[in-house]
């Protein structure tokens, strides 16, 4: 894979100056919830709705990484989750963040009182993954939880053999089971991140649209590269996915503009609005699609979902 076509991208220059958009002559034209075409400049595409499965698994593992915190991954793994497992997918979420912000997120579980966790899966050779996972409320959605002991794990790896593909073994026995499993990774580039490269088939990068958002993507290339080209070659990046977007502003919109221009295709079409229903959301312990279903957001997960599921390979996956 030539990264130097992500130069311009990850090397990108603070937004503004001539040739840029203005508020006033606004080339996105009126915003609207899911329109391609109006955030990211490019003719809209239509995705169709994903057909029922006969079968399941087996599953695709995405890992949702930026090293930078507060970009949207833990909010579009859940959210993401939860729209593939309505169109029919099982879904399995790790959360593999010491913080816990997934399984806070999701179940309103207080992550101090779990007994067994991902870190427990990880450094135990008695626990296995059916032990660790836990059903959650929306029909289709499991999970595998974490709290503060998983920071323990990335200095107790080191001497392990093989350290990079503990949570590869781990997920194995379940592969069959699921469509998709998502990993929700912690806002680091260090060896629990690596783990969660070495096991993905592809990866997502959620990037808010603000420009210090950006400046990490070159960082975040070359660890990825390493990943490909030392532990699994066959690790693709699934897409970059822009978030927190506000089409009001012009910061929002010259980065917006600049991922797609250093990106190309590789940029989803869908593109995920700020707003204060998903906040509401995780404080209610609920993914976007069911707290507030009609919402703007949740149909914006839900198109991301069916754009998500039509670029994957048609054989298996869940596509």
């Amino acid at each position: 894979m030539n990264w130097s076509e992500y130069g311009e991208a990850a090397n990108i220059a603070p937004v503004g100056g001539e040739g840029l958009a203005d508020p006033v002559n606004n080339p996105w034209g009126t915003t609207r919830n899911t329109g391609a075409d109006l955030h990211t400049k490019r003719p809209e595409r239509t995705y169709p709705e994903p057909a029922p499965l006969d079968e399941h698994g087996p599953a695709r593992i995405v890992a949702l990484c930026n090293q930078k915190g507060g970009v949207g991954k833990t909010t579009t793994t859940i959210n993401l989750g939860a729209a593939i497992a309505e169109y029919g997918r099982r879904v399995l979420l790790v959360d593999f963040d010491p913080q816990g912000a997934l399984s806070v997120g999701l179940g309103r579980l207080d992550p101090r009182e779990l007994d067994l966790t991902v870190y427990n899966l990880l450094m135990q050779r008695d626990v296995t993954v059916e032990d660790v996972l836990l059903k959650t409320d929306i029909d289709g959605l499991d999970l595998i939880p974490s709290n503060i002991d998983l920071s323990a794990a990335e200095v107790q790896l080191v001497g392990e053999v093989a350290r990079e593909q503990m949570l590869g073994r781990a997920l194995r026995p379940v592969i069959n089971d699921y469509d998709v499993i998502l990993i929700d990774c912690q806002p680091s580039l260090g060896l629990l991140t690596v783990n969660a490269l070495t096991a993905a088939d592809g990866v997502i990068v959620p990037l808010e649209c603000e420009f210090f958002a950006l400046r990490g993507v070159a960082l975040l290339m070359d660890t990825i590269q390493k990943v490909q080209e030392r532990l699994n070659e066959d690790l693709v990046i699934d897409g970059f996915l822009g978030t927190m977007y506000d089409p009001r502003t012009l910061h929002a919109r010259e980065v917006l503009s600049t991922i797609v221009d250093g990106f190309g295709d590789k940029v989803y079409g869908t593109v995920i609005n700020r707003t204060v229903r998903f906040p509401d959301a995780t404080v209610a312990g609920e993914p976007i699609t069911r707290f507030d279903s009609s919402s703007a957001g949740a149909n914006a997960y839900r198109a991301l979902a069916k754009e998500v599921l039509a670029r994957w390979p048609l054989s298996g996956h869940g596509a």
